[in-house]
């Protein structure tokens, strides 16, 4: 690529990122709800026009800030199986890990919901969606991967049908309680909470997992 044609791909995407970085701002502050493309245009020091050059909605905004912040949950989580450990631990760590994401940045939890109970009323282009489908996948995986890891090492007895229910059913628990306590109660025990219920309740189905192994065993 010619030097003037890189130094614009260059300015375009600096550009982009002040505009993301904007709206992060802002979406924390006043909610998802309450803040207009005009809003992140001021915010940026941007005319509103210039916003749709980059983004064709406040939706695509959101979308593209969820989906950096799953990118770095996945670079953050990249060393999760070390040796010595067992899946639990691991699980644990997984489970950890994502609901920093939320923690630190709620309103992201509240667009991902959405995106899972109506994609549809979202003005979202079709690449995107497809990005947010891929990632959604990609962390659903990484629970199978543990499970098969935990097989593997010989803590837990499953077939490949099964690991995709215990999959399915981990996913389902670790964003239930997040959608539970991430919005309402007392502030100073939301993240205690979210902890303790998702620990309590991985190991509650770990455990009876391997109280089932132990029943099949002494059939």
């Amino acid at each position: 690529m010619p030097g003037p044609e890189r130094r614009r791909e260059r300015e375009k995407e600096q550009r982009r990122q002040v505009i993301l970085k904007a709206a992060k701002r802002l979406f924390v502050e006043n909610g998802f709800k309450f803040v207009t493309v005009a809003n992140i245009a001021e915010k940026a020091e941007l005319s509103k026009g210039a916003i749709y050059l980059y983004f064709s909605s406040k939706e695509e905004i959101y979308a593209q800030i969820l989906l950096s912040d799953i990118e770095n949950f996945h670079k953050e989580i990249s060393q999760i199986f070390q040796e010595g450990r067992n899946a639990t631990e691991v699980l644990l760590d997984f489970a950890n890990a994502y609901i920093n994401i939320f923690l630190k940045e709620r309103e992201q939890f509240r667009i991902l919901m959405n995106f899972m109970l109506q994609a549809d009323n979202l003005s979202l282009s079709n690449e995107t969606r497809r990005q947010i489908i891929k990632e959604m996948n990609r962390t659903i995986s990484l629970i199978e991967k543990i499970l098969q890891y935990g097989v593997e090492s010989g803590e837990l007895t499953l077939r490949k049908p099964d690991i995709r229910k215990m999959r399915n059913a981990l996913w389902g628990l670790l964003n239930g309680i997040i959608s539970l306590h991430l919005f309402v109660g007392t502030e100073s025990m939301r993240e205690e909470r979210i902890r303790s219920n998702i620990k309590e309740g991985i190991e509650t189905m770990i455990e009876g997992l391997k109280n089932k192994q132990e029943v099949a065993g002494n059939e």
